[in-house]
């Protein structure tokens, strides 16, 4: 199973001014558009409820696995899974669904859980030209992670996607 951690970022490396903000209120068309591309031929995207509402629908042609801490008081809909418990279970259910990969789509905690347990593959960051100076980092308290810069694509006038590699 391999684990793409996507994310949109601020320069300064925050993910949202606020719990309850959608980043499509800030990000580029071009972001957009790649998270869909990515998505879409991922098939699957693992994301904990306060991102899933921020979405607020399924989206077509793909499956969320929504992490919760009581999956079975959750209501699913086409296309949404609850899930919980142990990471790597959640993992194991996802390819037992016939994905080989799966997208961590967020929030900031979900992205400290999986790469404190050093789950993650790949990380693809877009950065958009934003300082928010206050607001919700990438990553919360966790130790620190090596990467490896793979490339850089510029996909819009002044949106960049950083690829880095983990393992």
């Amino acid at each position: 199973m391999k684990v793409i951690l996507l994310a949109a970022i601020s320069a300064d490396g925050k993910i949202a001014q606020s719990v309850d903000q959608n980043s499509m209120d800030w990000t580029s068309k071009e972001d957009i558009q790649f998270f869909v591309k990515k998505s879409k031929e991922i098939g699957a995207l693992i994301m904990g409820k306060t991102t899933y509402r921020t979405i607020g629908k399924p989206l077509k042609n793909r499956v969320i696995y929504v992490l919760s801490l009581c999956p079975e008081e959750e209501t699913s809909v086409e296309g949404v899974r609850y899930v919980g418990g142990k990471l790597t279970d959640i993992l194991a259910r996802v390819e037992a669904d016939g994905f080989s990969s799966v997208l961590i789509a967020g929030g900031a905690s979900v992205y400290s859980q999986f790469l404190s347990q050093g789950l993650v593959d790949e990380i693809f960051l877009t950065v958009e030209p934003y300082l928010f100076g206050k607001g919700i980092p990438l990553v919360g308290d966790m130790d620190v992670v090596k990467m490896n810069f793979m490339d850089v694509n510029q996909i819009g006038p002044q949106t960049l996607v950083l690829h880095y590699r983990l393992k």
